[in-house]
């Protein structure tokens, strides 16, 4: 894959416009994926782990009760720890989970995630979106192995395409069954109808077409539609959530220092960044830059430059199979020769600023998350911030911080 033409979904389109009738006297007046969920709606816990696979624009696809969704839209954002746009779209009568896709194609960008609203699959969505680079099909379904699929139907496999569906089986055994989160080229649109189902009527059309490929991958599955799932969602999905976290800093580790790095032809990726990233990604750590920027200070580049530099980052990470979740950096110095960056701040390391800010936006546990610099400012950082710093003086990033994460975030989470 090439990085530099890979385009990473930054929409999703969100199913929340079923009835929810088995959970009873909760959903009487609520759509099933605004129940709360601890301290929150369900829907907002996977709205903000959307937003770390770089989705700031996310389309609700709204029927049963939809003023209650549009109330949602207005005040989600007090929950997520990134600037995400999100807006409506209302099917005008019950169309199917086809047809609400068809009712909101004008608003559909030229890829778009789909998910259903009342579940979450807690893995690593960047594999997703590199097999579907790879692939180049209509579609590319994420997919779960069990080892008991009874209660469902289960998905034909060959390769990475998907060559059909099968009816749920009481026999059980293992399967491979459908993790209901989809990632789709406008293409899909000429497939769908004002009223169809995608399970029932889009998704084996496009299988038996050889258009619709899939990926197969492990990790914490909840869907709320019973009463006892959602009570465990409630227990365990904040705590789950709340993952913790690897604070990086980017000159020096991730890539190589050649001094004052502010343009994608002078940043070289240091041996194993990549891995180190997916590698935390696929264990359940946020991954996090905090990087002084005093070029910007010294007038050597601009801020615009450090920000079109952190995209092409993040893309060439999403490509790779990893993630950057969120980035913070510091453009002033006190010693600035530009006059608007001449001043002392608490976001400059040795200052503890830019860590504070992540670990409170992200609600992050900071007994379980580690600092990797390469400079002594950067663990004086870590230190008066209080997690652990570790420094980094060369050689292969993912093997130097395999052996440091904390208790694998990954460890405690149950496949279901």
């Amino acid at each position: 894959m090439n990085p530099t033409t890979f385009a990473p979904p930054t929409q999703c389109a969100i199913l929340v416009g079923g009835l929810g009738t088995r959970l009873g006297e909760l959903t009487a007046d609520t759509p099933k994926p605004l129940l709360d969920c601890g301290d929150r709606p369900f829907l907002a816990w996977v709205i903000r782990e959307l937003s770390r696979y770089g989705v700031s624009d996310v389309v609700l696809l709204a029927g049963y009760r939809s003023e209650k969704v549009e109330k949602f839209c207005a005040e989600v954002q007090k929950w997520l720890p990134k600037q995400v746009a999100v807006s409506v779209s209302i099917e005008p009568k019950p169309a199917g989970t086809g047809g609400a896709i068809w009712h909101a194609r004008d608003l559909l960008q030229d890829q778009f995630l789909v998910i259903n609203g009342d579940s979450w699959f807690d893995t690593n969505l960047a594999r997703l979106f590199a097999a579907a680079e790879r692939e180049k099909t209509t579609a590319c379904l994420l997919l779960r192995r069990i080892s008991d699929s009874s209660r469902y139907g289960t998905v034909e496999l060959q390769g990475k395409r998907v060559t059909g569906f099968k009816e749920k089986d009481t026999l059980g055994g293992e399967g491979i069954i459908n993790a209901g989160i989809y990632l789709f080229s406008r293409e899909i649109l000429g497939h769908i109808t004002e009223t169809c189902s995608l399970e029932r009527d889009v998704l084996p059309a496009l299988a038996a077409r050889g258009s619709l490929a899939g990926e197969v991958l492990n990790g914490y599955f909840i869907d709320i539609g019973i009463p006892s799932d959602y009570a465990r969602a409630g227990e365990q999905l904040p705590r789950m959530l709340r993952r913790p976290a690897v604070f990086l800093d980017r000159d020096g580790v991730i890539n190589e220092d050649l001094g004052w790095v502010g343009s994608v032809d002078r940043f070289h990726w240091t041996e194993g960044a990549k891995d180190a990233l997916q590698l935390l990604a696929d264990s359940g750590y946020h991954a996090f830059l905090v990087t002084n920027q005093a070029g910007v200070a010294r007038g050597l580049y601009s801020e615009a430059d450090v920000a079109a530099l952190h995209r092409y980052i993040s893309r060439e990470v999403l490509a790779n199979g990893g993630t950057i979740d969120d980035i913070r950096y510091c453009p002033d110095h006190p010693d600035a020769t530009l006059e608007q960056y001449r001043r002392f701040s608490e976001y400059r390391k040795p200052q503890p600023g830019m860590i504070l800010d992540l670990v409170s936006k992200w609600e992050i546990p900071k007994g379980r998350s580690i600092l990797v610099g390469d400079k002594e400012s950067d663990i004086q950082a870590a230190t008066a911030a209080g997690i652990a710093g570790y420094r980094y003086q060369g050689g292969n990033l993912c093997e130097f911080i395999k052996p440091l994460l904390p208790t694998n975030s990954a460890d405690e989470k149950v496949t279901f």
